[in-house]
């Protein structure tokens, strides 16, 4: 039975996103045209469709399974400011969970690309339409032989997130860098029981590129009491819970307080003050889980 609640429940998702697709694409096309204003309308038409997408697949989950969601920490969240979302990473549905969790409560989540994906047929054009931010970056060894570009891929990302000044936007990183394994777990000898090491220059990045444009950050922890699921577990209704916990910070905090400094990627003392910053959310976050794990 399961599996045919799986079945029916991915080919929702596939029918969903191919239906779509199809207005996104040809507001993607109809982007081109260099004209601000337009592209601004745009914009704004593109991120409802990208929202309606996710209200439609979790109309979907909510159909086909009997999962029961325990989320806290909403109530202050709106779509229109701006935010920079980070979260523990244990499964690719984790992305469906946040999407269903912050849907309509805070803009459409995205996600900063390296520059090089804009040039991938169809997703590209997608991508640079819904403004998901395109960053630079140069490799140590390359800046080492060409000094002068030292800096220039910080600017060239604060450029292109120009946009977001007069757009709200929820930029999403999560900060581990890849899913949680036990091996993964083991080989880093994490001091947290539940995460792995948490990695400071994402987010140093994003707040440099983007300075004073975000204006809060919303750490989620997300908790799977029965174990982590994979996709097919999700779409066929075998997860029987779901626990989100969420905290928002207003990032104007941080910067007067010297955690998030001016130049975090060139000050040593910055990056140790921002980095012990982070260890501490991830051991709140680390104590979090634990007291949640304890309860099952």
């Amino acid at each position: 039975m399961r599996n045919i609640i799986g079945s029916i429940s991915f080919l929702g998702y596939v029918i969903n996103t191919l239906i779509w697709f199809v207005p996104i694409f040809i507001f993607s096309l109809m982007k081109l045209l260099p004209i601000p204003p337009w592209q601004k309308l745009l914009s704004y038409l593109l991120d409802s469709c990208a929202t309606s997408w996710v209200t439609v697949n979790s109309w979907n989950q909510a159909l086909t399974s009997n999962t029961k969601w325990e989320v806290e920490g909403l109530e202050s969240l709106t779509p229109k400011d701006w935010y920079l979302v980070i979260a523990n990473h244990r499964s690719w549905v984790d992305i469906l969970v946040l999407q269903r969790v912050l849907n309509r409560k805070i803009p459409f989540l995205k996600f900063f690309l390296k520059k090089e994906l804009i040039w991938v047929p169809v997703l590209g054009l997608a991508w640079w339409a819904l403004d998901f931010p395109f960053m630079q970056r140069y490799k140590k060894s390359f800046l080492a032989k060409n000094p002068h570009l030292k800096g220039k891929d910080l600017e060239t990302t604060r450029k292109a997130c120009e946009k977001f000044r007069f757009k709200p936007v929820s930029v999403m990183n999560f900060v581990e860098g890849t899913r949680f394994t036990e091996a993964k777990h083991q080989r880093q000898k994490s001091p947290f029981k539940h995460l792995l090491k948490p990695k400071a220059g994402g987010i140093a990045f994003v707040l440099e590129a983007m300075q004073s444009n975000l204006h809060k950050l919303v750490d989620v922890t997300i908790f799977y009491p029965d174990g982590t699921p994979t996709f097919w577990e999700f779409v066929s209704g075998s997860v029987k819970r779901i626990q989100v916990k969420v905290k928002v910070m207003p990032l104007n905090e941080l910067r007067e307080s010297g955690v998030i400094g001016q130049d975090y990627f060139n000050n040593k003392d910055e990056r140790v003050v921002f980095q012990r910053w982070l260890n501490e959310v991830w051991q709140q976050k680390d104590n979090t889980i634990n007291s949640l794990a304890d309860v099952h």
